[in-house]
């Protein structure tokens, strides 16, 4: 009988579990594991395929959570842009001869804001139900070119001034007048805002890039966005005209009180315009501050509202109506400091005519203006920018444009008297020929006028219109034109020629450096103004 082998009926150990035979190298084909052993390296691998899957369908779901959750963001800024544009209404104003407009300022900026005071859909609350509105508030934004510094000049609504034909945005042609309250430029006989927008050029000279219109539900809505404004009062306000019930102190207003306070002008100072000027350029003021301000520049609530009640208050012309275009408006607006932000109120004194109307007062109004046009700043902090030397219109005159002699004063009935003041004979001649050529028909040669540095516009009570066109007509600045209670008011204007007229050729004056004495202004970083 054979001998039988010691390692017969043994079974041999599997060197490479679970790997199967065509996979491994340099062993030979394994005998069979246990049965035991077999089922849990089954259950071992079941686990691990198991949590391989897993972890392949959690990466499927985080893609496809981050894909929805860009998706969303996507159309969530395609709805709010959609949402912010249609909140949007835009005029396209109609300003016609571009020759007749002052030129270009070049990089700096020039906004009209226009508060109306328009009663439409509000019913009998606020008076005068279903007025159209007028011109009630007007602010010329002035941005420098640099944007170092902004100039806000506040118009009076009750100053009278020369208000030029315009059109509608519809081509209905409107008639000029010769001499009206300043915000019947907007509203009266279906003017548009691009009436008044015509009427701030002819007036200061100063050429106008956009205007933004708000109302009164603007002042309520804007100020609730941001969470209120903080204004102050240096005694208690009770005006029943307004509605405004303020005690003294420092207060956060918004919604009604908001425009309450806005539109008081009985209860405080003097009871007029003038008065009120001074509440909206505090209130302007600190609301800038409060937008500017971490508390809502970080807050993504507050930006929403601020943005959704700003889209649907403002009307604002084509050039600026998109989002896209107002935001890049509203960011060369913000970089502005604060503290280089300069409100005034145009340089007025009482009417002769009537106690309750107002006129210009020259030569500081026309020197505010020119100080204006040629980019200088209000601003004691901001140093001026230098004046351009490649281009002498970069400075131009004020209230002096080729255009101001307006459709609302016709030239051909304004008497004008030269004199010769400037040491040669033989100016006054051919300037009347030039007046004459400009539709100045009744100009004519007077007497020699004693000897004369610059050449000068005097007109008599109640022509200032009529002076500020014939010194636009000749290209002067705003501070030759100079009023002369002692003249006849039936009497003519008086051109007085000086020693500049013989300079040749001529180059418009460089723009003053310092604002007039007395100025009327407010600095929007100013904390300590209280309304009194």
């Amino acid at each position: 009988m054979q001998e039988e082998h010691p390692e017969a009926g043994r079974q041999r150990l599997d060197p490479a579990p679970g790997i199967p035979p065509q996979r491994r190298r340099g062993t030979a084909e394994p005998a069979a594991a246990p049965a035991g052993e077999g089922r849990r390296d089954s259950r071992r691998r079941a686990a691990a395929a198991a949590k391989r899957q897993r972890r392949r369908r959690a990466l499927k779901w985080t893609a496809g959570a981050g894909a929805l959750v860009m998706a969303a963001g996507c159309g969530g800024a395609y709805y709010l842009y959609q949402h912010f544009n249609s909140n949007l209404t835009s005029v396209k104003v109609q300003l016609g001869n571009e020759e007749e407009r002052p030129k270009p300022a070049g990089d700096a900026l020039n906004v009209l804001v226009l508060g109306t005071d328009s009663r439409q859909g509000l019913g009998r609350e606020y008076g005068d139900e279903g007025s159209t509105g007028h011109a009630d508030t007007t602010l010329l934004f002035h941005i420098a070119k640099d944007r170092s510094n902004a100039t806000v000049i506040s118009i009076p609504r009750d100053l009278m001034v020369p208000i030029p034909e315009c059109q509608s945005a519809d081509g209905k042609k409107i008639p000029g007048s010769a001499r009206d309250m300043f915000n019947t430029s907007l509203g009266q006989e279906g003017r548009d805002p691009g009436c008044t927008w015509k009427t701030v050029e002819k007036v200061t000279g100063i050429r106008v890039d956009h205007f933004v219109q708000v109302n009164f539900e603007a002042v309520k809505t804007l100020s609730a966005a941001v969470g209120g404004v903080e204004v102050c009062a240096a005694k208690d306000i009770n005006d029943p005209d307004s509605h405004l019930r303020m005690s003294r102190g420092r207060h956060v207003i918004q919604g009604d009180e908001a425009l309450a306070f806005v539109r008081t002008r009985h209860a405080v100072g003097f009871g007029g315009d003038l008065t009120r000027i001074p509440l909206q350029q505090q209130f302007i003021s600190s609301m800038i501050r409060k937008i500017k301000s971490d508390d809502t520049l970080t807050s993504p609530t507050k930006l929403y509202k601020l943005a959704d009640a700003a889209t649907k208050a403002l009307t604002v012309d084509s050039g600026i109506g998109s989002v896209d275009k107002l935001k890049d408006l509203a960011l060369d607006i913000s970089k502005v400091d604060t503290r280089n932000i300069t409100f005034a109120t145009v340089p007025v004194l009482d009417d002769p005519k009537d106690k309750d109307r107002l006129v210009l007062k020259q030569p500081d109004a026309g020197q505010l203006f020119t100080m204006i046009a040629g980019d200088r700043s209000l601003t004691e902090t901001a140093a001026p920018p230098a004046p351009e030397t490649t281009a002498p219109a970069a400075a131009p005159s004020a209230p002096a444009t080729p255009s101001a002699t307006t459709p609302a004063v016709d030239p051909k009935d304004v008497r004008v008297s030269v004199r010769n003041g400037s040491g040669t004979r033989g100016q006054s001649g051919p300037t009347v020929e030039k007046l004459r050529a400009k539709g100045f028909a009744k100009a004519a040669t007077a007497s020699d006028a004693p000897a004369a540095a610059t050449t000068t516009v005097s007109y008599p009570t109640g022509q200032d219109a009529e002076a500020a066109a014939l010194a636009a007509a000749l290209g002067l600045p705003g501070d030759a034109v100079r009023p002369d209670p002692k003249a006849d008011p039936k009497g003519p204007l008086v051109l007085v020629l000086g020693k500049d007229v013989l300079a040749a050729p001529a180059t418009p004056s460089a723009p003053p450096t310092e604002a007039p004495k007395d100025l009327q202004r407010v600095q929007a970083d100013d904390t300590d103004i209280c309304a009194k």
